[in-house]
């Protein structure tokens, strides 16, 4: 069972839990969409993000009888087009919680992750799979903090770039393990995945697709996950915080935000249909696919997420020392 904010999801209650004491929709909302919705993805095609907004994309242009369309501008100039663009819930981005440290890695973005946007609805949560070479001699994540801090600064962990998932969910743990580990960071995850395959590095944190594969045909060994279960198709990799590291969190999330002041009856009308594909079985087989989980909230609710993880990551960026001067 997943929990995120007070509700609770992976059953067929989703809506009724999240969204029955919302009431009506006002107005605004009852002649939503009037025309063409976009979905901005602020990654290339063929990323875990952009699969899911095409996912979602082919499940709300039916309901609502409108044009749905995924477009990908990669990096912060997406994410500034959505910012600027009219508050009427035809722009809507779909991004991860990497967004939420866009301004604190970079001082020259033009847009606030807080106050420039507006929740919607988080799509799922993608745990992420600590992997190690296979010839390394740690078999569990205790053997691994074992090994890195009898050799503080040789060895390294690798990203898929200093805003990505893989990197906050590494520097957590390094922080917290109270380890001195050197970060690599790649331009994505092929990249970073193949460092670790090939021992370059000594770490990272792979989605449980990558790692599950990559694990049974030897190449890699998984040692944790950082979810707070463990994964159904991971049954026998324990979690950080069962195993090593009892405090260790970090919930990795993909959402659906718009830019502020879109009217809230519009952002509640799209959580509510957004939670409503999330419950079809061929949208979950095919989120499962990505090594997603469907996590939807209310808009108060990831309101509330993106604040607290705007705050919480920006201090772990300043800890690690590379947030923007």
């Amino acid at each position: 069972m997943k929990t995120i904010g007070k509700c609770e999801f992976a059953t067929g209650v989703i809506a009724a839990v999240c969204f029955g004491a919302l009431g009506p929709s006002p107005a605004a909302a009852q002649s939503y969409p009037a025309r063409t919705v976009s979905i901005v993805v602020p990654f290339g095609a063929g990323s875990i993000t952009d699969g899911m907004a095409r996912v979602l994309a082919e499940k709300l242009g039916p309901m609502w009888k409108q044009n749905v369309i995924v477009d990908n501008r990669p990096g912060l100039p997406g994410t500034t087009v959505v910012a600027r663009s009219a508050a009427d819930g035809h722009t809507l981005m779909l991004t991860s919680n990497g967004h939420t440290i866009a301004a604190v890695i970079n001082a020259a973005v033009s847009f606030d992750p807080v106050k420039d946007f507006a929740g919607v609805t988080v799509i799922a949560s993608v745990p992420l799979v600590a992997i190690v070479p296979a010839d390394l001699p740690a078999r569990t994540l205790k053997d691994f903090i074992a090994l890195a801090a009898g050799s503080p600064g040789r060895l390294n962990f690798s990203s898929a770039g200093l805003a990505s998932t893989s990197f906050l969910s590494a520097e957590i743990f390094r922080q917290q393990a109270k380890l001195n580990l050197v970060h690599i960071p790649y331009k994505g995850v092929p990249d970073a995945t193949a460092a670790v395959i090939r021992g370059d590095v000594q770490m990272y944190f792979a989605p449980i697709p990558n790692a599950r594969d990559l694990a049974a045909s030897g190449k890699v060994r998984a040692l944790a996950i950082n979810s707070d279960k463990r994964a159904p198709q991971l049954p026998d990799v324990p979690t950080i915080a069962e195993t090593a590291v009892p405090d260790y969190k970090y919930e990795s999330w993909f959402g659906l935000m718009a830019p502020a002041g879109t009217p809230r009856d519009i952002r509640v009308k799209v959580s509510r249909d957004v939670a409503a594909a999330l419950q079809m079985e061929d949208v979950k087989e095919r989120l499962s696919r990505f090594g997603s989980f469907p996590a939807p909230t209310t808009p108060e609710q990831f309101d509330e997420i993106i604040r607290n993880d705007t705050e919480r990551y920006a201090k772990v960026l300043r800890d690690a020392g590379v947030a923007a001067k």
